[in-house]
């Protein structure tokens, strides 16, 4: 962890839970940096106050997260919370940690209703591998059922708090996500979960989903080995929709422009996840791509998966008219790797597919 001391020049943007900062440095190398406050946990620091920084990710020049984080405002403390239920502690034993009221716990309202649940009737549940499938995923839902009350689980695979993700509170705003639910270290959700199960159970129970998307949050960690990255949980959330009664929908990653090899068509990261780890039967939706020759590469790929898979696979081909449209309409920017929509568009026709057999799902009695 490396520290930098600075003081706040002025705010750049801010959305709900975070308020983005320019900071400038004592004594460094880089005289002004972006920071990021999480409002939880330190509040708002004033243009001219002097914050202590987390300069980590930013000095290795990190993508995803490759900005300086505000840990403590030495010269004016937040206010002690109100005091409240809650005894769940995430992120725990780091100096940041939280004690937070989690859905499922004594204290909570609802954990009456989760005490004894055990099944999610049915509810559909895409598991998608990184963060950016899910605004596809859910222009896809809506594209087949405008209505559907859709619920993110996000998980601890990458970042860790929900205000990181501008795009999960562009859709909450816009009316796409009904809640979201931060499962294991995650947190800062509409609701906090213990494990993925109860926070699947949650959305169907407590928030009343018709459709719960699972995915980590924004920053994936990948090594370039077939099992060193964070996305092999996809098959974790699969069996935790199987095993709750739910009907599980694994959504491939994707990509034509994608430079490494290993991404080229259908990822090496669904192969794994899917082709080796999972071992509860899924429906792989997958749609007709733009390019032919991807189109042609993805379904020898899928081919293969499903004749290697140690679960059983079953292909769904969801027609693709009206998919492109129905992307374009997203209320947050579409990206993924910092490829678009119109550089790249089999990541997003991919997810968008998966969350449209989901909402078909969904909608039969």
């Amino acid at each position: 962890m490396q520290w930098r001391a600075g003081t706040v020049v002025d705010e750049v943007r801010r959305w709900p839970g975070a308020v983005e900062y320019t900071v400038a440095l004592q004594d460094a190398e880089q005289p002004r940096v972006r920071a990021l406050a999480y409002t939880a946990m330190v509040g708002e620091p004033a243009v001219g106050e002097r914050v202590l920084l987390n300069a980590s990710a930013l000095l290795r020049g990190l993508g995803t997260g490759g900005l300086a984080f505000v840990v403590a405002r030495p010269d004016d403390l937040p206010p002690d919370p109100p005091p409240g239920p809650g005894h769940i502690v995430k992120a725990r034993y780091t100096p940041m940690q939280q004690m937070l009221l989690a859905v499922d716990e004594q204290d909570s309202p609802h954990h009456g209703a989760l005490e004894d649940a055990d099944d999610l009737d049915g509810m559909p549940v895409v598991v998608a591998d990184l963060h950016s499938a899910l605004p596809a995923v859910l222009a896809g839902i809506r594209h087949m059922h405008p209505e559907a009350r859709v619920a993110y689980v996000m998980t601890d695979g990458g970042a860790l708090p929900a205000a990181f993700s501008r795009a999960v509170a562009g859709l909450t705003a816009a009316g796409w996500l009904a809640a979201t639910v931060t499962v294991g270290q995650a947190f800062g959700g509409d609701h906090e979960a213990v494990t993925t199960h109860t926070g699947l159970l949650a959305a169907r129970h407590v928030v009343g989903a018709d459709v719960a998307v699972v995915s980590q949050g924004p920053g994936n960690v990948g090594t370039g080995t077939r099992w060193g990255y964070s996305g092999v949980a996809c098959a974790d959330a699969l069996h935790a929709a199987s095993v709750l009664g739910g009907r599980p929908v694994a959504s491939l990653r994707v990509s034509g422009a994608d430079r490494r090899e290993r991404h080229r068509g259908i990822s090496h990261h669904s192969r794994t996840a899917y082709g080796r780890a999972l071992l509860t039967p899924a429906d792989v939706p997958v749609t007709a791509l733009p390019d032919a020759g991807l189109d042609e590469l993805v379904r020898a790929q899928l081919t293969d998966l499903v004749g290697s898979a140690r679960a059983t696979l079953r292909v769904v081909d969801v027609p693709a008219d009206g998919m492109l449209e129905a992307l374009r309409t997203s209320p947050v920017p579409l990206t993924t790797m910092g490829r678009g929509l119109d550089l790249d568009p089999a990541p997003f026709l991919a997810a968008a597919a998966a969350g449209a057999h989901a909402a078909a799902l969904s909608a039969r009695p």
